[in-house]
């Protein structure tokens, strides 16, 4: 069935926003044939009306976990069609209730606050009027995925045990003497393997104090290929600041990112290029989990998010600002990997933000993105109320 046809099917109000939302044979309706294909699958289901009620909300919720959008990585007509499917519901929920959905509820606040949904939106109110969702309140999600993770480290323990217990044994059956030599490397794979879970469960215990389960799904993902969302970037709140006592160009900071252990110290070497007063009182993005560092005497536990002119320092260095109202310690993410989670520290060996930030950049728009050296894809760098932004400059980049 092609989308035309499929969107035919769909009740006029639903189908004028995706019409308005969604440009006829554009890539909105899938880049590639298959893309197509599912995307007119998709927006038939939705005319069908099975797909966005109560009851198949369970299959719905499976379906969105591990999306940002319906078809492929992209924002598409079906991604229209589904929110506007939604709408009559979710915005009859109590929190309550939509908090026992957190991946439609994620989708769909996601998928309400696109400009072109916006847009397509207006002239059809009170239709399709924004839903407000408290998300900050939403209940903790409990990550499953450790256990087996805690399974696999024991693992080396346990097979070094097992086969140095088979070479021992092997060893008996030749004679005493020739038991002698395999016993001592059965001992030693024994104490081996108790090295190794000891080692683990001294490691285990700062990671739990990092940032619990939150830090658990990134360090499951620090085995892949490095991505944007391994980097822990948070709104931060300047509450204090001076000059460093022993180095006149860097600044130290308090910036308060909305922990209980209270602000951290941050060194910052912007002396020479953002005065002490455009500096105080500020909110900013913070760099929340690179490995702290010994600036002059003073330990930096995070990093200042700036933009650098295209032309250089020189030419002047802004601080990366965080949408209006933002709170200390809100969630700074990537759009396209909402659902990744930071790792509790970046390890500097494997050189993480060294190989992402080359994408750091912003838009014609000011906004912050990281463009993708691949893909050419871009990924604005916002928080759920909005996109960060560099007031000043385009094409800067971001360290």
């Amino acid at each position: 069935m092609s989308a035309s046809a499929a969107l035919a099917k769909l009740p006029a109000p639903l189908r004028d926003l995706v019409v308005g939302a969604a440009q006829d044979g554009s890539e909105d309706f899938g880049k590639s044939e298959k893309d197509k294909a599912e995307v007119a699958d998709w927006i038939d289901k939705v005319a069908q009306g099975d797909v966005a009620k109560p009851e198949s909300f369970k299959d719905l919720e499976a379906t969105l976990v591990p999306r940002t959008y319906l078809v492929s990585n992209y924002f598409t007509a079906a991604d229209v069609a589904l929110y506007g499917a939604l709408h009559p519901t979710l915005s009859q929920l109590q929190p309550a209730q939509y908090y026992t959905h957190p991946a439609i509820t994620r989708y769909f606040d996601h998928i309400q606050h696109r400009p072109s949904v916006r847009k397509a939106a207006e002239p059809l109110a009170p239709a399709f009027a924004i839903v407000p969702l408290d998300l900050e309140n939403a209940p903790h999600q409990e990550r499953t995925a450790e256990p087996p993770k805690k399974a696999k480290a024991a693992a080396p323990a346990d097979n070094a045990a097992a086969k140095a217990d088979k070479k021992a044994k092997k060893a008996e059956e030749q004679g005493d003497n020739a038991a002698q030599q395999p016993a001592e490397k059965a001992e030693k794979g024994e104490k081996e393997g108790k090295a190794q879970k000891k080692e683990k469960k001294a490691k285990e215990p700062k990671a739990a104090n990092e940032g619990g389960d939150k830090k658990k799904g990134g360090a499951a993902e620090e085995a892949g290929e490095p991505v944007p969302s391994m980097i822990d970037l948070r709104v931060g709140h300047i509450v204090d600041i001076k000059k460093h006592p022993d180095a006149d160009g860097l600044y130290v900071e308090q910036i308060d990112f909305g922990e209980e252990t209270g602000p951290r110290t941050v060194v910052s070497g912007l002396v020479n290029y953002i005065p002490i007063e455009d500096m105080r009182d500020k909110y900013l993005v913070g760099v929340c989990n690179l490995k702290p560092a010994n600036m002059r005497g003073v330990k930096s536990f995070a990093m200042v998010l700036c933009a650098t002119h295209k032309d250089g320092k020189d030419a002047g260095i802004e601080l990366v600002q965080p949408p209006e109202g933002s709170k200390p310690g809100e969630r700074v993410y990537f759009e396209g990997f909402e659902d990744g989670q930071p790792l509790s520290q970046l390890n500097p060996k494997k050189k993480i933000f060294e190989t992402i930030q080359p994408g750091f950049t912003t838009l014609d728009t000011r906004e912050a993105a990281w463009v993708d050296p691949a893909t050419k894809t871009v990924h604005r760098i916002r928080t759920k109320d909005g996109v960060c932004v560099a007031p000043r400059f385009v094409g800067a980049s971001l360290s």
